[in-house]
């Protein structure tokens, strides 16, 4: 599934099982929740914190899933085509990195 058809996908969901989008404060305050459930995950199973019983089911595709779920939302009601954004930047990407990362001794 490319980006675009995804977009199409959670739009379709939204007109069938969600009513409506939420507005975008709404959708921003969900997404920085979502972020900070993915990060609980990272810190607690491959940073230094210890996992707390009660994390050690959570799934970390299923909440990185989510927070596409909500880039996805945002993207559709503020009108962005997110395949052709992702296609432009990785270009972007290409041309302005291209040997900056191999050039990096703290990569080494």
């Amino acid at each position: 599934m490319n980006i675009q058809n995804a977009q199409k996908e959670v739009d379709e969901w939204i007109k069938n099982h969600g009513v409506r989008y939420f507005n975008e404060l709404t959708n921003m305050a969900q997404l920085t929740e979502e972020v900070g459930e993915v990060a609980r995950i990272i810190a607690r199973r491959y940073g230094e914190q210890s996992e707390k019983e009660s994390d050690k089911d959570k799934d970390l595709g299923e909440e990185l899933a989510d927070v596409l779920f909500v880039v996805l939302c945002l993207a559709n009601q503020t009108g962005v085509d997110l395949q052709a954004a992702f296609d432009k930047r990785m270009v972007k990407k290409g041309k302005r990195d291209h040997d900056r990362h191999h050039n990096n001794e703290k990569l080494k």
